[in-house]
């Protein structure tokens, strides 16, 4: 008997030299192995992935596409697979998952070419899907129904349907921990080396996430609605498995973790260091201010050992008011402690600031750049990403159970939330969803922040841009230098100009 194949579709979000393994397929793919025939599609490397997704859906066997969806630029390119595949197959069931329809359930699956959105943590829910698809049937548009016999569907915890134009979400699922899912198959994805791009810290930089979830609820952080509070790190014996995998059999020279938070806390953090510190890879991963302030002088010194080379810290504020009000759970004190902290042991800070709050942004915004230059002075090589404050949909209280994110506006007196797919790709949406512009600024605060931006990264190039020359970084440093003393950072025209001839790397746009 021939086994059913899964499509499963990683659609273009950025350019090719800034790509990086896609994890989320992956996890999927492991655990259809042995069970379904499945291939990866990542259209970040292939050019034709429109092309190739419909002809790898015309297969008789094919049970199901699955496309993992981010807000923000993913979201067109998964519009295009999506509405081309369903033109040329209209029997195949599609399914979106990922944050995009686990934020934003209901305009996902209002599109004719979603039949299924896979909600929070996927791997389970997609096995269970394709094990009652056979009883449920095909997709039926003439009725905008996602099957012929939706009682088949009725059972599968974190599945959004609809039958005859009414969406149902059926519970959500709870997650696992990292190690009740197998390893990955990084060979699924071809040529491994084509993804162990350059970065600061190495030639061949590889990706990993070893642990899932946050512990705290920030009121700006997708990682709130789609895990809630749930955390858990992998085992020790699995972070060496994939460090030992990717050093060993494709090459890999560093590390990127894309935990949403490495560091829960400093007991639970011993036993990734203890086997980051066998391993000769510098490595990058997400950390708290909190957390890190805390940590002991024993473990800083663990942080040295095992090679860690920057940790990106979300700071978001300068006053501990505004730091309340996010939710955020730790204080401006710990960002400067960690500051002196990172320069003590050699680990560069990349603190990260979420700027113009909807609560008088203008003085936040003030206090905050004003604030980072403080932290310029304490360490010189602390990294500054700034962002605009985007609100993103908390859980709506009562039954966790049935709690899905639910926000009906964007923000406090905010135009209401797109509806569909299309919508969200539209150029305010894909601005406000990736934190470059917020509803209450006012042209002068913009202004105001990206006139600072601009000064802050010629003053202080960025130890991520490993191709612009030394004399262009110089340059920029002498003319930016005056600017950032003064405060006078409009209309700087000198930077502009020199900027055309020295295109500097931007780690908000480029990550690593």
């Amino acid at each position: 008997m021939t086994r059913r194949s899964v499509v499963l579709i990683n659609p273009r979000m950025c350019r090719p030299k800034s790509v990086r393994l896609p994890l989320s397929v992956l996890a999927v793919g492991a655990i259809l192995e042995g069970r379904y025939d499945y291939e990866i599609i990542d259209g970040n490397l292939d050019a034709n992935a429109v092309n190739r997704a419909v002809t790898a859906a015309q297969r008789e066997d094919c049970a199901l596409v699955g496309v993992t969806v981010m807000p923000g630029p993913q979201v067109a390119p998964a519009i295009e697979i999506s509405v081309a595949i369903r033109a040329a197959h209209p029997s195949v069931p599609i399914a979106w998952g990922g944050y995009f329809p686990t934020l934003y359930p209901d305009s996902a699956i209002n599109a004719p070419y979603v039949d299924y959105v896979v909600r929070g943590e996927g791997e389970r829910t997609i096995v269970q899907l394709l094990e009652q698809l056979p009883d449920a049937g095909s997709p039926d548009p003439a009725s905008n129904s996602s099957s012929n016999h939706s009682d088949a569907l009725r059972g599968i915890a974190g599945v959004t349907w609809k039958q005859d134009g009414q969406v149902v979400h059926n519970p959500n699922r709870g997650f696992v921990p990292p190690d009740e899912h197998p390893p990955l198959p990084y060979e699924r994805v071809g040529d491994v080396g084509r993804y162990l791009r350059p970065s600061f810290m190495g030639s061949r930089t590889a990706v990993h996430q070893a642990a899932l979830g946050c512990r705290y609820h920030c009121t700006f952080c997708g990682v709130v609605s789609m895990f809630d509070g749930y955390t858990r790190m992998g085992s020790s014996a699995r972070l060496e498995l994939a460090l030992t995998t990717l050093s060993r059999n494709y090459s890999a020279n560093a590390m990127q973790f894309y935990d949403h938070n490495f560091f829960d806390n400093e007991e639970s953090s011993q036993a990734p260091l203890e086997v980051l510190s066998r391993f000769n890879l510098p490595w990058w991963c997400y950390a708290r201010a909190d957390t890190l302030a805390n940590f002991s002088p024993r473990t800083w010194d663990r942080l040295r050992t095992s090679h860690l080379r920057m940790a990106y810290i979300g700071a978001e504020a300068a006053s501990n008011a505004v730091l309340r009000r996010m939710k955020k759970g730790s204080r401006a004190e710990h960002t400067i402690e960690v500051a002196r902290l990172c320069r003590e042991y050699g680990v560069i800070p990349e603190f990260s600031f979420v700027l113009g709050g909807p609560e008088d942004p203008e003085d936040e915004i003030e206090n905050t750049l004003q604030f980072i230059k403080k932290l310029k002075g304490i360490n010189p090589e602390c990294e500054i990403i700034l962002y605009f404050y985007s609100p993103t949909p908390q859980r709506a209280s009562g039954s966790k159970k049935d709690a899905r994110p639910l926000l009906d506006s964007y923000g406090p007196g905010g135009p209401e939330l797109p509806t569909t797919p299309e919508e969200w790709t539209q150029p305010q949406w894909l601005n406000y969803v990736c934190h470059q512009d917020a509803p209450w600024l006012s042209p002068k605060m913009r202004r105001r922040v990206r006139d600072f931006a601009r000064v802050l990264a010629c003053r202080f190039p960025t130890v991520q841009d490993y191709a612009t020359p030394a004399w262009g970084k110089t340059l920029l440093k002498t003319l930016a230098g005056w600017r950032y003393q003064s405060g006078r950072y409009a209309n700087a025209w000198e930077l502009e100009l020199a900027r055309r001839f020295i295109p500097l790397r931007q780690p908000q746009r480029d990550s690593l």
